[in-house]
């Protein structure tokens, strides 16, 4: 009688084991797990840290080929001198989804500053991102890549996300999803604006 209990309650541990794990799978290598990993993203998201003045790269390359919404082409050359935001990211990205109402509040704020350049760099086609942006009434800018990104902008990782002082001192690098609408990083971003 003991056995035949013992039995069940293994039978109902290996059940509900299966059931755990293909959960598991279910979150990580399935559509059905994208909700949950962005949510996770939105939760870990911290603001970014910045780096100190003496210890920043400087962009030595601003040749970066792109097109914009309206498929004219743009070269972050022109935007050399300015704060620059570039941010590459991809709709399918739970992490890039996970950050991106942050940065649209943070777009919002400076989007009328002559100052202040915003790129929103991808590689998806431009239909899929007028969808998305359009889904989530984001109206952030989008550029579409045409050439490699410039030495220090390279990234095998999305999101990927940099703050470019107008001497081309890289201020933030980040890896991963953050909150761009943090105080540090408008102040940072003030900061950089004020700079000669």
């Amino acid at each position: 009688m003991t056995d035949k209990k013992s039995n069940e309650k293994k039978k109902k541990s290996r059940i509900l084991d299966i059931i755990f794990y293909v959960a598991i799978a279910a979150i990580l290598f399935t559509p059905a797990g994208k909700p949950i990993k962005i949510w996770v993203n939105k939760v870990f998201a911290f603001s970014p840290s910045v780096k100190n003045e003496d210890n920043r790269e400087v962009l030595s390359d601003y040749q970066w080929q792109f097109t914009d919404d309206n498929g004219n082409p743009f070269n972050l050359s022109e935007a050399k001198g300015k704060v620059i935001f570039i941010n590459y990211w991809a709709t399918w990205c739970p992490p890039c989804i996970a950050e991106m109402p942050s940065i649209q509040k943070l777009y919002n704020q400076y989007k009328d500053n002559p100052n202040v350049v915003f790129v929103f760099a991808t590689t998806d086609p431009k239909d899929k991102v007028d969808q998305f942006m359009q889904d989530n009434n984001y109206t952030l800018p989008s550029y579409y890549i045409i050439s490699g990104a410039p030495e220090q902008l390279e990234s095998n990782t999305i999101p990927f996300t940099a703050l470019i002082a107008k001497d081309g001192s890289i201020a933030i690098k980040k890896k991963g999803s953050a909150d761009w609408n943090s105080k540090k990083v408008r102040k940072t971003i003030d900061k950089l604006v004020a700079e000669g």
